[in-house]
């Protein structure tokens, strides 16, 4: 059956008008028909609403803007256009339809990949396998992402003939095209190959705890392009891909999240360093942030005016550690604070004291001989 444009209908309206009333009929048709069948799946789907739910918000778009599609398509024969009018309608429903089967495809591969990284829980005691398969999952899902819609964006421009004919131009003055995209896209291009790199060798990982650039913190986003550190203090630090491949950098977590702390004491040489040694495992032994792995009490070096002692805890992972090496500070201080006072780090005057004996034939008064002065 031949199909009647219904501009003949309205013959005392312009063309332009009616086809514009009916590509807004069908539009808003297409949404009241989305929104009604959104909320019938929804009252319809009883126990697994919430997962429903979740499911149609990721697609809420991709399904909308198909139902708008397919309201144009019936629309269309319908139109009161000329010739002309009519050939570019068509081809940009049929470009607007191949950005509707990328966005199909990439919605696709996002839902399969939130599926998989679904399956590993993060933060759990020596999480390493999760984090390398989140990472990996991350960077790769952010590069499969930017090639489907590069590639999708092409082929719809495609299907005008003004930009075909300039694609192969293009593809006749590749060579030039190539030395000119190379050097405006550089540091695109090395980010993208870094993210490769970075996702299939991982010296970077989701949640690893990093030194950059003097900074600690933890990885908190990887995305095609830069890396995003949450920094201790909660600021963000945000770095290209390709520094983690040119420059040096610390990671705490690269193989495992155990990590051994140190605390540095500076007391006077009379201090008896077994008593410390004895008091210092009581201390780590009775905490639960050690994880009964390191313990090591020793004198590291002798100072002009103090002894460094040097005690090694072990924790399951950074953040542990640090509350460790606090708590075992503060109270090795309080400890010889209240039992050797005398062995706090002070500045020795015998020189001085024995020039004054010398003087005066005796000590001033409150300065013992053989005593020392603080700070």
């Amino acid at each position: 059956m031949q199909t009647i444009p219904v501009g003949q209908y309205f013959v005392w309206a312009p063309n332009w008008l009616v086809a514009l009333v009916l590509i807004v009929v069908a539009i808003s048709l297409a949404l009241i028909i989305h929104a009604v069948v959104q909320k019938l799946i929804l009252r319809l789907s009883g126990a697994h609403q919430s997962l429903v739910s979740t499911l149609i918000r990721r697609t809420r778009g991709v399904t909308r803007y198909g139902l708008i599609l397919f309201m144009l398509s019936a629309v269309m024969p319908l139109l009161p256009l000329d010739r002309g009018a009519a050939d570019l309608a068509n081809k940009v429903f049929i470009a607007a339809l191949i950005l509707l089967i990328g966005w199909v495809v990439l919605l696709s591969a996002n839902l399969s990949a939130d599926h998989y990284i679904g399956r590993f829980q993060l933060g759990a005691p020596d999480d390493l396998m999760a984090r390398k398969a989140v990472t990996q999952v991350e960077v790769l899902k952010r590069i499969v992402d930017a090639l489907i819609i590069v590639v999708a964006v092409g082929f719809a421009l495609m299907t005008f003939d003004s930009v075909r004919q300039l694609g192969l131009s293009l593809f006749a003055s590749a060579g030039v095209v190539g030395i000119v995209a190379g050097v405006a896209l550089r540091s695109v291009l090395a980010n993208f190959f870094a993210g490769l790199q970075i996702a299939l060798t991982q010296p970077i990982r989701i949640h690893d705890v990093v030194i950059v650039e003097g900074e600690f913190g933890h990885v908190e986003e990887l995305s095609s392009t830069y890396v995003v550190i949450r920094l201790w203090d909660l600021r963000r630090l945000v770095v290209p891909l390709s520094y983690f491949i040119e420059k040096p950098f610390q990671n705490w977590t690269l193989s495992s999240s155990r990590i051994i702390g140190t605390v540095f004491l500076y007391t006077d040489y009379t201090l008896p360093v077994e008593t410390i040694r004895k008091k210092a495992k009581e201390i780590v032994e009775a905490s639960g942030l050690w994880d009964k792995e390191v313990f090591n009490v020793q004198v590291t070096d002798i100072k002009e005016n103090a002894l460094e002692i040097r005690v090694l805890v072990s924790a399951a992972d950074s953040g542990k550690a640090w509350d460790l090496r606090c708590e075992v500070r503060e109270k090795l201080i309080t400890f010889i604070r209240c039992e050797y006072p005398e062995a706090l780090p002070r500045r020795r005057t015998e020189a001085l004291i024995e020039r004054v004996v010398s003087h005066d034939g005796a000590a001033p008064a409150g300065v013992a001989s053989s005593d020392a002065t603080p700070h």
